[in-house]
């Protein structure tokens, strides 16, 4: 039988996860003879290349097979999957994310609907650690406060958006609109979508189709995680100004907000007031939106620590944005 689908999962140094992974890929609703599975391994030392090749041992059924990915970037990873893949759909995977048994199912039969141009669905966010800080992130991370309309998060109904995170594109859309950007080592996945959608392309968003992600462990990471998204979403934002959404404004324009008047405090007394009115509501705001979900997870330890974590995403995010900004201007 022909290979239809073909999913893509860039991977580096993933003994941890990848064989969760490809147990959730075996289990899939889809047709395992349609499907095959190409991942792009970015040279991993760990123990990843012998999981994966014990696994194709024990599971002569499903088609699998590693590419390397020599410049340790994901968008380069997914461009030797894609140029390795055989099917007529690819469906973007991550080796940190568990798709629901129909996620495939789901996913390809939205898109032979017409529904979009790329199709995914929702991330079911877990904690990286069983952790009350590893805890109050994995709720940040799902929270509109923390994450504004980036709907792939909470959507609740099947609608239009303007991206998702890992979606099912037709072979024939990278073709004409061209492969993921290897210079953007984050936002790659928003800067594909920003094309597709100049191209009259459609992304489809379904909460039926279900994944679930790990979230980062702890707060150095996560700063991290945000502050590299930061950065090269300005990157991404100079070639596509008009896809800026309020979201994505408001980490730097609170960042920049925060250090002029602490700046201005040093010569003028009313503008250290100001500071301290803002910093005050805005940890007010914080607060009040953790006590539900500590009340509902019967957790007191969330208080503190989901506004902790949307903290240190929103600082963050804005500090990557405007140091990518001063790194563009002083090139």
């Amino acid at each position: 039988m022909t290979v239809r689908v073909s999913l893509i999962i860039p991977c580096f140094n993933e003994e941890k996860t990848i064989g969760t992974l490809l147990d959730a890929i075996s289990r899939q609703t889809y047709p395992q003879k349609q499907m095959e599975v190409i991942i792009a391994d970015g040279l991993s030392t760990d123990r990843t290349r012998e999981i994966i090749t014990a696994y194709q041992a024990s599971h002569p059924q499903l088609s699998l097979c590693v590419v390397d990915n020599p410049k340790q970037v994901i968008p380069a990873a997914l461009n030797n999957a894609i140029k390795a893949a055989r099917g007529e759909l690819i469906v973007r995977m991550d080796a940190h994310t568990i798709p629901a048994v129909d996620y495939v199912e789901l996913s390809v039969e939205a898109f032979d609907e017409g529904k979009g141009e790329d199709v995914g669905g929702v991330i079911d966010i877990t904690p990286g650690a069983d952790t009350w800080i590893g805890r109050s992130i994995a709720i940040a991370t799902r929270h509109p406060l923390g994450v504004g309309d980036a709907r792939y998060r909470w959507a609740t109904k099947a609608t239009h958006a303007d991206t998702v995170a890992f979606g099912t594109y037709a072979r024939a859309t990278f073709e004409k609109i061209g492969l993921y950007d290897e210079s953007l080592v984050a936002n790659e996945d928003y800067e594909m979508n920003a094309r597709l959608r100049a191209a009259g392309g459609r992304i489809w968003i379904d909460p039926a189709i279900r994944a679930t992600y790990h979230s980062r462990p702890d707060l150095a990471s996560l700063a991290k995680q945000y502050f590299t998204y930061g950065f090269y979403k300005f990157r991404m934002l100079k070639r596509y100004p008009d896809t800026l959404r309020w979201r994505q404004a408001l980490p730097p324009l609170f960042v920049l907000g925060i250090l002029m008047l602490l700046l201005l405090a040093v010569f003028w007394k009313f503008a250290f007031y100001v500071f301290l009115a803002v910093v005050g509501i805005y940890l007010l705001a914080l607060i009040t939106a953790s006590i539900p979900e500590a009340l509902k997870q019967k957790d007191i330890s969330l208080v503190p620590g989901i506004p902790l974590a949307i903290m240190t995403m929103h600082f963050a995010w804005g500090s990557g944005f405007w140091w990518s900004m001063i790194k563009g201007a002083s090139n």
